[in-house]
């Protein structure tokens, strides 16, 4: 067990149900954790679009999926209109980095590209040599950024991007993240964010329950796109990830820490 991060409290804002690696993680270096999750996947207002995709997955050539998220969305829908595996073994599958390809091959199914960045743009531009005249099915977040839909369109390719879940804000939150900044001394020393969605509504939450936030906590971001997020709220990051996975985030809020 490692004691890099012994006696670091690291707040975790991920979805409950993603909390448990990122804990597992810093507790094996020694951090206490306190989670309070400021996102939770829900599925969209209405799965019309999302159903019939998924009933015409022999009309593509190509699956993109941009987060574990998405899986999940995905085997509840296949579960409930009963589309088996069996119907994606065609298509060739893209992910956005090692855990979205870990939750993919879960399912059973090959994935047949991960980019050097777990980021759109890295996996857009392994894409776009192989996508031209193919059509791809693009199930994503609500509001999600368009980086990778406008770019395999400029290469040629034909998409289908649908709605496949909506990050919402949990509610019950705002009570927790008063009760956590109302102790300064049993406080965070940083706050780990792994997505833009968690950075926005974390500092909406904190708005929501008249807390202040410390400045000497530290800001831990995954990677350049939930930086430049936390940049926009008015906000920078301390720490980002160099490798833009949990794994790679744990390592950043170590090496930041050891230096402290």
């Amino acid at each position: 067990m490692g004691t890099a991060l012994a006696g670091r409290r690291i707040l975790i804002t991920r979805a409950q149900h993603q909390a448990s690696q990122l804990a597992a993680l810093l507790q094996a270096s020694g951090a206490e954790t306190i989670s309070i999750p400021t996102i939770e996947i829900m599925p969209p207002d209405d799965c019309a679009q999302l159903d019939a995709a998924l009933s015409q997955l022999h009309a593509f050539d190509w699956l993109v999926i941009t987060s574990a998220n998405t899986v999940q969305i995905l085997q509840q829908r296949m579960q409930i209109l009963d589309v088996s595996v069996e119907k994606f073994s065609h298509l060739k599958i893209g992910v956005v980095g090692p855990a979205t390809a870990r939750a993919v091959e879960e399912m059973g199914l090959k994935v047949a590209l991960v980019p050097q960045e777990a980021v759109a743009e890295s996996l857009a531009i392994a894409m776009q040599p192989l996508v031209s005249g193919k059509k791809i099915f693009l199930p994503q977040a609500q509001g999600a950024r368009d980086v990778l839909l406008v770019q395999l369109q400029q290469a040629g390719a034909v998409v289908t991007a649908v709605e496949a879940y909506r990050n919402v804000v949990p509610e019950g939150s705002i009570e927790r993240l008063r009760e956590v900044f109302s102790q300064p001394e049993s406080g965070p020393h940083a706050i780990a964010f792994t997505s833009s969605s968690t950075a926005q509504h974390f500092f909406q939450l904190l708005e929501r329950s008249g807390a202040v936030m410390p400045q000497e906590i530290a800001l831990a971001s995954i990677g350049p796109v939930t930086s430049k997020t936390l940049q926009q709220i008015g906000f920078t990051a301390d720490i980002e990830a160099v490798e833009h996975t949990i794994p790679g985030l744990v390592d950043a809020l170590e090496k930041y820490f050891a230096q402290q």
